[in-house]
């Protein structure tokens, strides 16, 4: 009888012991796919900052190092979607704002129109809960040995935000980019 529960005993922390391994290895998955979607978001920002020919939604918004329709606390509607300030005094926008606020940040693909299947739809496979999303943050790009009499430039840090199989999976990818001279 003591050999019978001893065994039992043994085979029961060996299947805790492989059920926690599982658990292990799917959330790693599951943050890997997170990053891989935020990472893919950051590509789609770059062709939303250098507007591309063929679709130029906002090429107006990037041209020039404008930055009007940069708004503080991010531009809610309109191209002024996903467009923050930078900040005088605080904290910068990509800390203050809540990236997954649909409101606030743009989707993958909004500005570009690309896509990108997730689980939402129809799509069969291991994909993100939801479309990615990303912020930029007009920042004054003082380059050290430069002419004092021309105005500064601009440069761009984007804040993507890319989710696993679950929305409560996350992953926060960040860049500065300097607009491609025209």
């Amino acid at each position: 009888m003591i050999v019978l529960v001893i065994v039992s005993m043994l085979g029961i922390g060996s299947t805790q012991l492989s059920m926690m391994s599982e658990r292990g290895a799917r959330n790693d998955r599951d943050a890997q796919l997170a990053l891989k979607a935020a990472e893919a978001t950051l590509l789609d920002a770059v062709s939303d900052i250098d507007g591309a020919a063929s679709v130029a939604l906002r090429a107006s918004v990037f041209a020039n190092g404008s930055l009007l329709d940069f708004e503080v606390g991010c531009g809610t509607g309109g191209v002024r979607k996903g467009l923050c300030s930078q900040a005088i005094t605080g904290k910068p926008a990509w800390q203050t704002v809540d990236l997954a606020d649909e409101t606030r940040t743009a989707a993958f693909g909004q500005f570009t129109a690309r896509t990108f299947a997730t689980a939402a739809g129809n799509e069969r496979g291991l994909m993100p809960a939801v479309p990615p999303r990303y912020i930029v943050e007009a920042l004054e790009d003082k380059p050290l040995f430069r002419d004092l009499t021309q105005p500064s430039g601009v440069v761009y840090r984007v804040t993507a935000l890319g989710f696993g199989s679950r929305r409560d999976i996350q992953a926060v990818v960040q860049m500065l980019y300097r607009k491609k001279k025209d």
